[in-house]
């Protein structure tokens, strides 16, 4: 039985885009810089990667629709944080952008990666985010490289 499988691989025509929220900025930021630093060091040069900033993880999906509807972008990976509060806001906001990330995907067939962190305390964040637990965006990064070379197999 063949296997297909992605490899970490990078045309150098590909063009990526990354969708930050700028809600809970200290994670956010070591999310991006993490997802920058993978990229680069796979070959993905600086100006082949554009940073969309949104207002927080629920505007997530629109921008990375939009980013998708254009056509430019070889995978959109999306960064953000969701920290649980006293209310059921949080559930409404990490779900809805979850199923929208998931749509965005499916309707454009394009590697759109979740990355938005959705934790019950802050300090899961910063694990998450470049601590004990590594750094989420570097991982969707990869992921994102690998759906890329995946792809152009099938």
């Amino acid at each position: 039985m063949p296997l297909i499988a992605g490899e970490l691989r990078v045309d150098p025509n590909s063009r990526i885009a990354i969708v930050a929220s700028r809600w809970n900025p200290r994670i956010v930021d070591a999310l991006v810089a993490g997802a920058e630093q993978a990229l680069s060091t796979h070959g993905v040069s600086p100006d082949a990667i554009d940073l969309l900033r949104v207002p927080g993880a629920w505007e997530i999906p629109i921008a990375a629709a939009r980013a998708a509807a254009a056509g430019r972008y070889e995978a959109v990976l999306c960064l953000g944080c969701v920290v649980r509060g006293d209310t059921r806001h949080y559930e409404h906001v990490a779900d809805g952008c979850a199923q929208g990330l998931m749509r965005v995907a499916l309707d454009f067939r394009l590697p759109v990666l979740n990355g938005v962190l959705a934790v019950e305390r802050y300090e899961d964040a910063a694990a998450r985010a470049g601590g004990i637990h590594g750094n989420k965006g570097e991982e969707v990064a990869l992921a994102a490289l690998e759906m890329i070379d995946l792809g152009r197999k099938l």
